[in-house]
């Protein structure tokens, strides 16, 4: 008789049910029964994460003219934030995937999760560009008109023209046709790569930003407005990369002249 950690990793190495696996299923041992069912949600798990992979696929070929045009995803990370910059990345994906299945939006994933897709990601694409756009021109012409300028360079910058580019909720004024597409990173996989490559690239500069301005706690909430952030705010007042049209930053600013 098999030992449980030999069944065990035969079961890891199993994609699929297969005749060995119907002893199991008879087997009176409640270890071996807890890995058998331990088996069928994984790969339930892995069928749900494939089909919404092929999803997100068919999502972007549907805007294709051609089977060979390119279709671009844009997406953004940092219009909350009181501090920091709006980072967007415009992403062209190859036409096989398969090593991006699980691929989601960004918010959805954790930290090592989009650091290993932002790797894959950079390796496979076509082509990708990520654009950072300071405080300084949020607060000179607000935040919605800085991103969708931040998103035109990103798409202008990616060395293969699109045919098309899936921008994620934003109308952009480009040389070839662009789609507004609503909750994006959720239907659309190049725009959910965008999202990944955003996210991640914004996440380490306010990392780098807590090491320049102690004190904020920037890498532990990226320039969002939470409790903490709030504190530092009224006992340090505003750095350098905090906005300065956003509140509570505009009335502390107000304060002192």
């Amino acid at each position: 008789m098999e030992t449980v950690t030999a069944i065990k990793e035969k079961l890891k190495a199993a994609n699929q049910w297969e005749p060995w696996m119907d002893e199991l299923a008879q087997d009176s041992r409640k270890s071996i029964q807890t890995l058998i069912a331990q088996w069928h949600k994984r790969q339930n798990s892995n069928a749900k994460l494939l089909h919404n992979h092929e999803k997100k696929i068919q999502f972007d070929q549907s805007y294709k003219k051609h089977p060979t045009s390119l279709v671009a995803g844009i997406d953004e990370a940092g219009r909350g934030p009181l501090a920091g910059p709006v980072v967007t990345a415009a992403v062209i994906l190859p036409e096989d995937c398969t090593m991006l299945i699980g691929l989601d939006d960004s918010k959805k994933l954790s930290k090592a999760k989009r650091n290993y897709f932002a790797d894959m990601i950079r390796e496979v694409a076509v082509s990708y560009a990520v654009h950072i756009q300071p405080p300084v021109e949020i607060d000179r012409c607000n935040i919605y008109q800085a991103t969708r300028l931040s998103m035109t360079k990103a798409a202008l910058q990616l060395n293969s023209p699109p045919a098309i580019v899936l921008a994620d909720a934003m109308m952009l004024d480009l040389p070839m046709p662009c789609e507004s597409i609503i909750k994006g990173d959720a239907k659309s996989l190049a725009i959910a790569a965008a999202s990944i490559l955003a996210k991640t690239t914004r996440d380490k500069l306010m990392d780098s930003y807590a090491d320049e301005f102690p004190g904020y706690g920037f890498d532990k909430h990226a320039g969002y407005g939470t409790p903490e952030h709030l504190e530092a705010l009224r006992n340090l007042g505003p750095c350098p990369i905090h906005r300065k049209t956003f509140e509570p930053i505009k009335s502390l600013l107000m304060k002192t002249l």
